[in-house]
């Protein structure tokens, strides 16, 4: 089992519970570009902090946001191939449906990958439905344009022997002959995101690694099931190796559990405060498919982000929800390193197997010492645990 250390790189002064929206409507003038410098290199210091203690690495991107500072993955991750030296790098990810250029998005990733000596992990993804707005994206059409610009990146990266035209739907391009080419051969191990069981078959017909955010033991259990079906159906065999699914959760410890729970509360707010969205960007017609948009609109909460279940049926709406809540569902695990520990392994066991764990360990106004802390007490009472009790986990069938 690989693990993961991740941060959206929140802006807390603006992080206001009582603010109408956290999204695309804030304005920028409450952010404080010398308290941003002050972030920016903290967070990137947390980030070489897990690489020391054998954790790998996340990085996502938002836009417009106090949520996350990351307004572009490919410029963090640049930074972090050069100063990190064994981490895996992922990437989950770039919304490539709304990028102009996706030959652009294969050269940054293979430099990234040379600079890195090979230690890129490309995540593509679709992107959150309240930033089509901003990126002037249409949501009928984006499943299509996803794919297409995954195509033409993937070409780009694997063809070596000389410039080459495409010419789609939505994407026209020529003379393509990318340099440098990847370091990792044919291209560096892709990823994608999803929640949506559609989505996870799709992924496994491709053989790509299925990202699952925080959706808890129930809702990853399905989208596992989902892939394995999709996996026999591509014809690749009645097991899928577990190196195929990773899963994101929030984590925070500390050498007694009212401590921990104090800092773990400070990242829950993360989903608690999703939903915050000026109400014309949060549910963009055509981004859902028919199923989700149903249940969305029949929810009394019109912002609310999404509501989850335990494992005993109990449902859990996520905006409302309390530390306790989100421990039972699998996307919290805190407490001393102990009970971290418990928590992980009831979870993985639960699943059947997991071979990526992706940990939120900063969120809110989490302090860059308590950060240190945690980090460092699962670096060394935690990792080491997890990594020699799933040493030997190999496969996944329901």
């Amino acid at each position: 089992m690989r693990v993961y250390h991740f941060s959206e790189e929140p802006y807390p002064d603006a992080w206001d519970p009582a603010r109408e929206s956290l999204r695309i409507t804030i304005p920028n003038e409450l952010c404080d570009p010398h308290v941003a410098h002050s972030l920016y290199n903290r967070y990137i210091d947390e980030w070489m902090l897990a690489d020391e203690l054998g954790m790998d690495i996340m990085i996502n991107e938002h836009h417009s946001t106090a949520t996350c500072l990351t307004a572009s993955a490919n410029l963090l991750l640049a930074i972090l191939a050069r100063v990190t030296k064994r981490a895996r790098l992922l990437v989950l990810g770039v919304p490539i449906a709304n990028r102009p250029d996706p030959v652009r998005v294969a050269e940054e990733m293979a430099m990234i990958d040379v600079i890195s000596g090979g230690r890129l992990e490309l995540g593509m993804i679709k992107g959150v439905p309240y930033e089509m707005a901003p990126a002037n994206s249409n949501p009928t059409v984006l499943m299509d344009r996803f794919w297409e610009a995954h195509d033409l990146i993937v070409k780009a990266l694997t063809t070596h022997d000389g410039p080459f035209n495409f010419e789609g739907k939505y994407f026209h391009a020529r003379q393509v002959n990318i340099w440098p080419r990847p370091l990792q051969q044919p291209h560096p191990p892709i990823w994608s995101s999803t929640a949506t069981a559609g989505n996870a078959m799709e992924l496994a017909r491709r053989g790509y690694v299925v990202g699952s955010f925080m959706g808890g033991t129930v809702e990853t259990l399905k989208l596992h099931r989902a892939y394995l079906e999709g996996w026999r159906e591509a014809g690749r065999g009645d097991t899928v190796p577990i190196d195929r699914f990773g899963y994101m959760g929030m984590c925070a410890i500390a050498d007694n559990e009212k401590t921990a729970r104090e800092r773990a509360n400070h990242i829950a707010d993360y989903l608690r405060t999703n939903s915050q969205v000026a109400v014309p960007f949060n549910r963009p017609p055509g981004y859902f498919p028919p199923e989700a948009a149903f249940r969305s609109m029949r929810s009394a909460n019109p912002n609310a982000f999404r509501t989850l279940y335990t494992p005993n049926g109990r449902p859990v709406e996520l905006s409302a929800a309390s530390l306790d809540d989100f421990i039972e569902c699998g996307i919290v695990f805190t407490g001393t390193p102990d009970q971290a520990y418990e928590q992980i392994c009831d979870f993985v066991d639960a699943i059947g197997g997991l071979g990526h764990l992706i940990l939120m360990g900063q969120g809110g106004r989490m302090q860059h010492e308590e950060t240190v802390d945690s980090l460092t007490l699962f670096g060394k009472n935690v990792l080491p645990r997890l990594k020699e009790r799933y040493a030997g986990a190999r496969a996944f069938a329901a």
